[in-house]
């Protein structure tokens, strides 16, 4: 049996207290479990392991949220993500069920987010979306029925209305020589 003899919020993260047994440093859990801790509480060995988990699943819950406050992710990518912070693989699966029961990840929706994102900003082909998504772990179900909306007419003219401005001077033959060559890089 261990003793509480301190309990301190972190300066760094205010949301988790570090937890020190013994007059030592042993570890730090989030600030809704360190309330039901008090000063000279004693531990057990599996009271300690219980709050060393806690303490891990909270700090990777956190990270993921944090990532995706960023932009939408799918969920690939914050499976990548917690797995380079190494954490283990029964916790990443915690922490996505979490997310996803949550509403914060959602591949069909992060898909439709960034088809529009990319079709009002950066237009390309359906083609070169349904790269990008598969790149971002997307299935190919989900990247079917996003497409399924998709006008690459539009997108192709969408695209071109900017360069045809800078274009104007250039004559019929090398504006259709640039035009083709321009959106051929965009995947059309």
């Amino acid at each position: 049996m261990k003793v509480i003899t301190a309990l301190q919020l972190q300066k760094k993260n205010k949301d988790r207290v570090s937890v020190f047994l013994d007059g030592e440093y042993a570890f730090s859990v989030s600030f809704a479990a360190a309330a039901s801790l008090q000063k000279g509480q004693r531990l057990d060995d599996d009271a300690i392991a219980a709050l060393i988990a806690d303490g891990e699943q909270n700090r990777a819950y956190h990270q993921a949220v944090n990532f995706l406050g960023y932009r939408p992710r799918s969920r690939a990518e914050v499976q990548r993500r917690l797995q380079q912070k190494q954490h283990d693989p029964g916790r990443v699966d915690a922490v996505l069920a979490r997310l996803e029961e949550e509403g914060y990840v959602n591949d069909a929706e992060f898909a439709q987010f960034w088809i529009e994102n990319r079709t009002r900003f950066r237009p390309r082909s359906a083609r070169a979306l349904r790269h990008e998504l598969r790149q971002k772990g997307v299935s190919s179900p989900v990247i079917d029925a996003a497409l399924a909306e998709l006008d690459e007419e539009d997108a192709a003219r969408s695209a071109l209305a900017k360069r045809v401005e800078r274009w104007r001077s250039l004559d019929e033959e090398q504006f259709i020589h640039k035009s083709i060559e321009y959106l051929a890089r965009r995947g059309f």
